[in-house]
């Protein structure tokens, strides 16, 4: 949903999806776990968990719907995989918006992410930071200017750590702030 603040829709919202719902921004979100807006832009962006593997990381634009539950990457819960569900298997497109990446066959269990604007790492000014439940582990993204992953990697000195990263976040001090699952806050400081 978008809103005000005050709780009125926007008169520019899509007018879509299920009895074209007042509103409604975009449908076919599975389990969203981080969100952050790119800085300099209004995108807003998303990862969510997706079944059996399937976790994605999408840029939310309004009118659009991203799949689910027709449409995923990983399989269904309790199903079998194998001949009637492949996990990576299939695409969104045409009918539905196509996650920018995946996590396929294993799921990461993306959580909090941010965009990175802090002065500290200036080679990763505008990249996603992921964190990850499953993987333990910092995942650091680098979109192009269209908005397209062009590398995704681990941050070794993060995934060193052993812990379930819950959320991340870029300080006023240009630091990078991690939470784990364990209420521990790790600080970023050095060349990872």
């Amino acid at each position: 949903l978008r809103l005000n603040r005050d709780g009125t829709i926007p008169g520019d919202n899509p007018s879509f999806g299920p009895a074209a719902l007042p509103g409604l921004w975009s449908i076919g979100h599975r389990n969203a776990q981080g969100a952050a807006r790119r800085p300099g832009s209004d995108e807003l962006w998303l990862v969510e968990h997706g079944p059996q593997g399937g976790d994605e990381l999408n840029r939310v634009l309004p009118g659009r719907n991203y799949g689910w539950p027709l449409r995923s990457y990983g399989c269904p819960y309790g199903s079998p995989v194998g001949a009637a569900c492949q996990v990576s298997g299939g695409t969104h497109a045409p009918d539905f918006e196509e996650p920018k990446t995946t996590w396929v066959p294993t799921s990461t269990a993306p959580a909090g992410m941010a965009f990175y604007d802090g002065d500290k790492f200036p080679e990763w000014r505008g990249n996603v930071l992921v964190g990850a439940l499953a993987g333990q582990t910092l995942w650091r993204i680098v979109l192009d200017a269209a908005g397209n992953v062009t590398a995704r990697e681990e941050v070794a000195t993060v995934k060193a750590l052993g812990k379930r990263i819950r959320d991340v976040a870029v300080g006023p001090d240009g630091w990078l702030y991690l939470l784990s699952d364990d209420g521990c806050i790790v600080r970023v400081d050095r060349q990872p």
